[in-house]
């Protein structure tokens, strides 16, 4: 794999919102480095603020700065961004869900391949601070309120041997860690996980490339401190391991459509136990026209639970989503679809053996006033469910409606 797809929602969908609304040209530094600022500021009205069965509606505000920067060279890239958000809420949530979140990434990428041939290098790093009113109709969102620390690191060096050839080998770091409030909520198990991966391929013609990879990676469940759970971690495993091997198809298939369909089969190994599954990773953008394009995402992928101790868990993802500019480019529109299934294949303990769905539906509009101002305004619906063992069944059910309006000042 190039990359590990976790892919939550349409995040992708919603980077044409993003670039729609950061058209301004920003700072020129030299002839090659130009810094975009920006600050955004919004207004949410939540129909079910704890993501509860049962629980009561509320307003907040959000304040988010940060900034991109883009540095190019002759053969190399450089791209990189900033940011910070304080999200407050209206009184009787303030005290327990006003919070700060902040993060960066940095994306690098070299070649020095002509005429078909030669070498590529790509590498990016990233981490976040994620405050507890994420969900997973944003870009990497769990569904789950609770605050919690990201990072990645991945890199992949590919060669070109000629103009049908291509191959590669890949690699990564994941770390997942919440933030646990001994006490007064049930704790959440962060994880790491590191991949390497090798991938071939065959360029039949200038609208087809055949791939094939492989991958293995270890995993590490954070379940064996007794400083957040009431049992001690005797007989529960924290180490795990998979590995997956696919074959597929990539690249175009017209001028406007491009794609990447990978299936393959991946098993996941914990403690005495294994599990196998069929596995896929499939991506596709089509540009229907000037002012139309259309984007799906999907994927399968092993984990450790988040929610349940010493349990591994597989989940499916599927998004779809559709953007229009109008108005010669000032008003866009966006509207999108996504799906996510959690199972448990293997459980320590019998009662954490549950599935749970998520599903999310959003509209949003964005109105660039000047080169400077841009309106935006999205309603999303949010419905998750739960089946499975009587604990969870049905108690952990919601339904939530938001709606958002904001403006974002740029430069």
């Amino acid at each position: 794999m190039k990359k590990s797809l976790l892919i939550l929602s349409v995040a992708a969908i919603s980077l044409a919102h993003a670039e729609e609304m950061d058209r301004p040209g920003g700072i020129k530094i030299g002839t090659r480095m130009t810094l975009m600022p920006y600050v955004n500021f919004s207004f949410t009205h939540d129909s079910n603020v704890g993501s509860l069965r049962d629980n009561d509606d509320g307003q907040s505000w959000s304040i988010n700065p940060g900034a991109n920067l883009a540095y190019n060279a002759e053969n190399w890239h450089l791209t990189g961004s900033l940011y910070y958000q304080y999200h407050a809420y209206s009184s009787g949530y303030s005290h327990e869900l006003n919070s700060s979140s902040f993060g960066e990434s940095l994306n690098y990428s070299w070649s020095n391949a002509q005429g078909g041939k030669g070498w590529s290098l790509m590498l990016s790093e990233s981490y976040q601070m994620i405050s507890q009113d994420d969900d997973a109709s944003n870009d990497g969102g769990r569904g789950v309120g609770r605050d919690r620390n990201q990072a990645t690191v991945a890199g992949m060096l590919e060669r070109r041997f000629n103009e049908r050839i291509h191959g590669g080998v890949n690699a990564s770091y994941y770390y997942l860690h919440y933030d646990n409030k001994v006490g007064k909520y049930a704790p959440m198990y962060g994880w790491k996980r590191w991949t390497v991966g090798l991938e071939s391929g065959y360029v039949v013609n200038k609208w087809t490339d055949l791939l094939v990879s492989g991958s293995y990676s270890g995993y590490n469940q954070e379940n064996d401190s007794t400083k957040y759970y009431s049992l001690p971690a005797k007989h529960v495993d924290r180490d795990s391991r998979s590995w997956s091997v696919m074959a597929g198809v990539g690249t175009r298939a017209t001028e406007r459509i491009s794609y990447r369909v990978m299936v393959g089969y991946s098993e996941y190994e914990y403690s005495e136990h294994s599990d196998s599954a069929p596995t896929y990773q499939i991506s596709g953008n089509w540009k229907m026209s000037d002012t139309w394009s259309m984007m799906a995402l999907a994927s399968r992928y092993y984990s450790p639970s988040e929610t349940a101790r010493g349990s591994s868990a597989i989940t499916d993802s599927v998004s779809w989503g559709l953007a229009h500019t109008m108005l010669r480019g000032k008003l866009s529109a966006t509207f999108d679809l996504s799906y996510r299934h959690q199972s448990h294949p293997y459980n320590t303990y019998a009662q954490n053996d549950y599935r749970q769905d998520i599903g999310t539906a959003r509209f949003g509009l964005s109105y660039t006033l000047n080169r400077f101002v841009s309106l935006f305004g999205s309603v999303e619906y949010q419905k998750s469910w739960y089946s499975g063992t009587p604990y969870y069944r049905g108690n952990y059910d919601y339904d939530r409606w938001r709606g958002t309006v904001g403006f974002r000042l740029t430069y």
